[in-house]
């Protein structure tokens, strides 16, 4: 019904604003164009934010808590997620996220994009490699949960038949005794980092091999002339030319990072040494009613990606301006 209306009253604002003529026309349809992008910004972006880092200031416990049992509390929010050993320990470990994530993502993109560019039809390769990035991240924490299945042992200690594709691997390799993957702790954690690089290879790949297609081919066939072969042209010639493009893809990769959260809950809900920023924010606000606390976690995962989303804009003009 909110929709509907919204649509009706845009209607009818459209429908006057034909009808208008003269010096009022384009003011007005300015106008009309601005209000409702702002209203909808404002209802479901400015405000909200603007309560959030309020909440990050109190000692606000539930969402339903009555306003006169809140006070104020300044910093202590702040200085908790910092030096509390649990939140402590998530920060780093949302950092090892964001270091190994976009490197990795980036570097196994733009290596099949090199590759699948010397191929003949390179269409079926690149649909495979592509088709995880229109999977959600539950769906493919469900994937690979069957792949890191706990391995299985008979009541002698032998192994027995696996259902995990890992454990089997491991068996077939020698390893005789390989432990519970997602569960292991640090190991599992890097674990979960695969299926998000997964996810997001696909992406460089597409966005990294149209910018290598658009390289000159006169620049390249001058580099070769001129000696350049293999991994010198592509580290002097080919890297340089998709610098930017390298820089948006690898800053797009990153705030997807800084953000996950779906793979986290569902492997393993957070627990055995795998939370991050994100989700440790949902568990405060929403599982042990900490909403003051979430709020400051909330507040900094936002400083977080907006230094990277407004680089990212800048990048992309300068594309543009080119």
């Amino acid at each position: 019904m909110a929709v509907g209306g919204f649509i009706a009253i845009l209607l009818i604002i459209f429908l006057v604003a034909g009808r208008v003529t003269g010096k009022l026309q384009r003011p007005l349809t300015i106008l009309i164009c601005l209000v409702p992008a702002v209203v909808l910004a404002l209802i479901g972006l400015v405000i909200p934010a603007i309560d959030t880092i309020v909440t990050s200031f109190t000692n606000q416990q539930a969402l339903t808590q009555l306003p006169a049992y809140i006070h104020g509390v300044g910093l202590k929010n702040y200085g908790y997620a910092f030096t509390d050993p649990e939140s402590r320990s998530t920060l780093i470990r949302t950092l090892q996220w964001l270091i190994i994530v976009p490197i990795v993502a980036v570097a196994v993109g733009l290596a099949v994009a090199l590759l699948t560019d010397r191929m003949k039809r390179p269409g079926l390769a690149k649909t495979l490699i592509f088709l995880p990035t229109a999977i959600s991240g539950v769906g493919a924490s469900l994937i690979w949960s069957y792949v890191y299945n706990a391995p299985v042992y008979n009541n002698d200690g032998s192994a027995g038949a696996q259902t995990g594709l890992l454990s089997q691997l491991a068996i077939k390799l020698g390893w005789k005794h390989p432990p519970a993957w997602l569960i292991t702790s640090p190991g599992n954690i890097y674990l979960e980092m695969m299926i998000l690089i997964w996810i997001q290879a696909g992406f460089a790949m597409v966005v990294l091999g149209a910018a290598l297609k658009a390289i000159p081919e006169d620049i390249l066939e001058a580099a070769r002339m001129d000696g350049a072969n293999g991994f010198t042209l592509f580290r002097t010639v080919q890297i340089p030319m998709i610098r930017n493009t390298l820089v948006v893809v690898a800053t797009t990769i990153t705030i997807a990072t800084l953000k996950i959260f779906d793979i986290v809950q569902t492997i393993n809900n957070g627990n055995f040494n795998t939370d991050v920023l994100a989700h440790k924010m949902y568990t405060d606000m929403f599982v042990t009613n900490q909403v003051g606390r979430g709020a400051a976690l909330a507040v900094i995962l936002f400083l977080c990606v907006v230094p990277l989303v407004a680089y990212n804009v800048v990048q992309l003009r300068k594309d543009r301006t080119r």
